[in-house]
């Protein structure tokens, strides 16, 4: 029994790090951009990241749903954010140009093909 109790324990305490990872932009700009293609709203706040309708429903929770390697960092052609949402199935890099008031979205799409847009700023 103490055996079970340890292995649960030890269980639980190496999946706690994958299960908290949570959603910081860091230095990323918040706001809403349009994502046209698909008639869907992204999102971005402080500590959440999630997909509207235009009418404000949510469709889609990255913070409720949970993340994976999420990363802020800046390129030549601005900062981005990168992460994968194991709940989607999908790896997701989200760029904001200097010069533009636009975004780039870009998914990894298993079985499909990759998919990017510019997303103007709604």
């Amino acid at each position: 029994m103490k055996r079970l109790a340890l292995t649960t324990l030890i269980l639980a305490l190496a999946l706690a790090p994958a299960a908290a990872q949570g959603i910081n932009l860091g230095n990323f700009p918040v706001g809403s951009w349009l994502d046209a293609n698909y008639d869907a709203v992204w999102e971005f706040s402080t500590g959440n990241i999630r997909i509207l309708s235009p009418a404000g429903d949510v469709l889609f929770d990255f913070g409720a749903a949970g993340v994976q390697d999420f990363k802020v960092g800046a390129g030549s052609d601005g900062p981005f954010i990168t992460f994968a949402c194991e709940a989607a199935g999908r790896t997701y890099k989200i760029t904001k140009p200097l010069t533009k008031s636009s975004a780039i979205l870009e998914i990894r799409r298993p079985n499909l093909a990759d998919y990017k847009v510019e997303m103007p700023k709604k």
